[in-house]
């Protein structure tokens, strides 16, 4: 089992994250980390998510959810986090869009204790319709 150390770490950054993807404020462009508090590359871009996935805790298994997009089940490794809670915080699960390096949000939602959550890895800041 992780510690509580982790559950706090990662409320700290997946709270910085919701509080951008709601707000969209553009802040100090120096921090390039999960918790760098602006989506996109700089101050002038449209992204409106930080799409992340997730590891198990003690295995570091990357995390996937099932889905179903235009009727088909699919599985996906890729979320959004909507709202952290305590230890607990509520995901979207994005599927894979189009084009390369893009997402499309689908009606399934998880609620994880971040206790089970190892780490998290955070991608290209993106913008995502129909949330």
């Amino acid at each position: 089992m992780c510690s509580n150390q982790t559950c706090e770490d990662l409320r700290d950054v997946l709270c910085t994250i919701v509080k951008i993807q709601k707000q969209g404020q553009c802040f100090d462009e120096g921090i390039t980390s999960c918790d760098r508090p602006f989506l996109g590359i700089n101050n002038n871009s449209l992204y409106n998510t930080r799409p992340i996935t997730l590891y198990t805790c003690p295995t570091n298994t990357l995390w996937t959810m099932p889905y179903t997009l235009n009727g088909t089940e699919l599985t996906s490794t890729v979320f959004r986090v909507e709202a952290v809670e305590g230890c607990c915080a509520t995901f979207r699960v994005l599927a894979p869009g189009t084009e390369e390096g893009t997402f499309v949000t689908t009606d399934s939602f998880f609620t994880i204790n971040l206790n089970c959550v190892g780490a998290i890895q955070c991608l290209n800041d993106t913008y995502i319709a129909c949330m």
